[in-house]
């Protein structure tokens, strides 16, 4: 159901406001550019910088914009379990694919926590869930047994696995069926070859059609394709996370004419020594 390359949305912002014509434009270049789905409100859509309205409304525009033509897996995630519910039945109503919810940050939780909250969102919200293991963000990884046992609630269908580790993706798949996305753009094709079904991308946002060529390849089992490309853009993969994203990945969309690059406080603007390493390999690869 939700495999391919997948687009974790930047949030355009501008004068401190979420510029929401740029968000639609946004859309528009990476649907034109044959992205399978896209995330908004996610980690590099700095959700942890908006008011629930805000991720609430930014959620309504991409549903609204993007009508049906590519699937949209709304950001639905705090640590909070019932502030979690909110965005979920918010992604329910209006009509997402699916919701992305990433393991309960700071609180640190144990696996039988993580696995109650998560059962205790799914059970009550009846939209396909994608769970989202990203350790360094979180402080907890989920582990593959709990994901195995997750598996059995009939709409837990797909985790995004950002542990960096390919025997995790090994782990979880050994145990369970369900749909594996890379939250690695480095490690896509690795993961793709021992079963993940594509990627929840971050350098998707730049070079949309680069990505999605790549993720088809591997579909198409034309692994030599796949691993020219993954080659071609291992140097964006890599310099996308020269600092915390998504500092890059709205630098690189700045220099593009894209989008103003304006962050939210606690993130800032990249260092200058940082830009001039990333416009380098931006020029290289013809993107600016």
């Amino acid at each position: 159901m939700f495999e391919g390359a997948i687009t974790a949305l930047v949030t355009p912002i501008k004068n401190g406001k979420h510029d929401e014509d740029a968000f639609r434009k946004h859309i528009d270049f990476q649907l034109a550019n044959g992205i399978d789905g896209i995330v908004p409100c996610g980690t590099t859509g700095e959700a942890a910088t908006m008011s629930h309205e805000e991720h609430k409304r930014l959620l309504s525009i991409a549903v609204e914009h993007t009508r049906g033509r590519a699937k949209v897996i709304c950001g639905a995630s705090s640590n909070c379990t019932e502030e979690a519910l909110g965005l979920c039945e918010h992604a329910k109503k209006i009509k997402a694919d699916a919701v992305l919810v990433v393991t309960p940050y700071y609180n640190k939780p144990t696996q039988e926590g993580l696995y109650r909250h998560f059962e205790f969102l799914a059970r009550r919200v009846d939209i396909p869930f994608i769970l989202y293991n990203v350790p360094s963000r979180t402080g907890v990884s989920i582990a593959p047994e709990t994901v195995a046992r997750l598996r059995k609630i009939p709409n837990i269908v797909g985790i995004k696995e950002a542990s960096g580790s390919l025997d995790q993706v090994s782990q979880i798949l050994s145990l369970c069926d369900i749909t594996v996305l890379s939250g690695d753009d480095s490690l896509t094709l690795p993961m793709m070859s021992i079963g993940a079904k594509g990627v929840i991308s971050v350098v998707s946002n730049v070079v949309p059609d680069g990505v999605t060529r790549m993720v088809h390849a591997a579909l198409d089992n034309d692994w030599d394709e796949a691993r020219k490309l993954h080659y071609e853009l291992y140097q964006l993969f890599k310099i996308m996370f020269i600092e915390t994203n998504p500092i890059p990945v709205k630098t690189s969309l700045k220099l593009m004419g894209h989008i103003t690059g304006e962050l939210r406080l606690p993130l800032c603007e990249m260092s200058k020594e940082n830009e001039e390493k990333l416009k380098r390999i931006l020029r290289e690869k013809k993107v600016i």
